[in-house]
């Protein structure tokens, strides 16, 4: 299988199945002399990990990481990092009737088509287990950008109809609450919500929002790395994220130009903008004001209801998908993206570094 190594000069490579052993992440290109244990990552990993809340699965995983290698009396040492979580809490026989069938909203029926085979316990790569490996990543590359002063921060936006009051952002809320919603009034109606939903054996979907504040003007690439491109590809790859917008995303459609343009300005000598409609970035490329992406994720496809579908043998059939699973993905999700935020920004940032004479130079000197 191609398809599970990201990035350019950080490079990312997940590994390991729902139901397998375990799951983890090599990461390559981190410089020596970053400051990293396992705590650093543990606080990441407890952000989306499973059976914290009445909104989540109930199975039971405390993802402990173990760094494998790259670090070195407490730093890294700019060598591959290699980290793993062990698997402690499978129960494969709940997903034994699903090598038959094919689970609708699941990528069962196209690993099948392109592959002749699956791993059905729990959806093997496809599961949302496999995110475990971003997340350890997304820690790291967010520990190096907090060296710089920039901060990466995500949150649950949205929850059915149920938006939260930004007014009333608190990054304590998002961090505590079960819904990841930066506004408590909104947390408890969209538990609620969830909480209805579930009872009729259904699920709902979401919109997390990621602002990243602290990158400089001129990250990002003109034409094929552009850093809003970049920034929505490494999103959209995110399981069941179905649509990405930045800034004012698709409001821009039913906008006009003499509004939707961001008049520039000068404040305390440095150039500024008076609006952010772009969500920071202008031709691809950082204008260093806040960057602001938007994912809208669908419902979780395993809901506990009959369902249509057919079966290997190509014959229509009914099924009742059994297992322990989430009543909604946004939540857990919203590290996830923090995460793939986090990898997209240090990369081309790296890129950066490469980008004038004038600063080589500076550099080298």
């Amino acid at each position: 299988m191609s398809g599970s190594v990201l990035g350019n000069n950080i490079k990312i490579s997940t590994w390991g199945e729902s139901h397998g052993p375990a799951l983890g992440a090599v990461i390559d290109g981190i410089p020596a002399g970053l400051s990293l244990s396992e705590e650093d990552i543990q606080k990441f990993l407890d952000r989306r990990k499973p059976g914290t809340s009445s909104v989540t699965t109930p199975r039971k995983e405390d993802d402990k990481v173990e760094i494998l290698s790259g670090v070195f009396e407490g730093k890294t040492t700019g060598t591959p990092i290699s980290c793993l979580v062990r698997n402690t809490s499978q129960h494969s026989a709940d997903y034994s009737e699903i090598a038959s069938y094919y689970r609708p909203g699941h990528a069962d029926y196209t690993f099948d088509q392109k592959y002749g085979f699956r791993d059905y316990r729990g959806g093997g790569r496809s599961s949302g287990r496999e995110t475990i490996g971003r997340v350890i990543a997304g820690a790291i590359c967010s520990k190096i950008l907090g060296e710089m002063g920039i901060t990466v921060e995500a949150y649950t936006k949205s929850i059915g109809e149920i938006e939260a009051d930004l007014s009333n952002y608190s990054r304590e809320a998002v961090l505590s609450l079960p819904t990841a919603m930066p506004d408590k009034g909104a947390n408890d109606k969209a538990i609620e919500f969830i909480t209805g939903k579930r009872e009729e054996c259904d699920s709902v979907g979401g919109v997390m929002e990621c602002r990243i504040n602290g990158v400089p003007a001129g990250i990002g690439e003109p034409v094929f790395n552009k850093l809003d491109a970049s920034l929505a590809g490494a999103v959209m790859s995110i399981g069941a994220v179905k649509a990405v917008e930045i800034g004012d995303g698709i409001k821009v459609s039913t906008s006009v130009g003499s509004e939707n343009n961001d008049a520039f300005g000068i404040e305390n000598g440095e150039v500024i903008k008076k609006t952010n409609h772009s969500g920071g970035i202008l031709g691809g490329i950082s204008d260093g004001s806040e960057i602001l992406v938007r994912a809208h994720v669908k419902p979780t496809p395993s809901i506990f209801r009959q369902q249509e579908t057919v079966n290997k043998s190509g014959e229509e059939i009914s099924v009742q998908i059994k297992g322990r699973h989430d009543p909604i993905i946004v939540p857990r999700a919203v590290v996830v993206m923090e995460s793939m935020c986090a990898i997209t920004v240090l990369d081309l940032m790296i890129s950066n570094m490469s980008s004038r004479l004038d600063k080589i130079k500076e550099f080298y000197k």
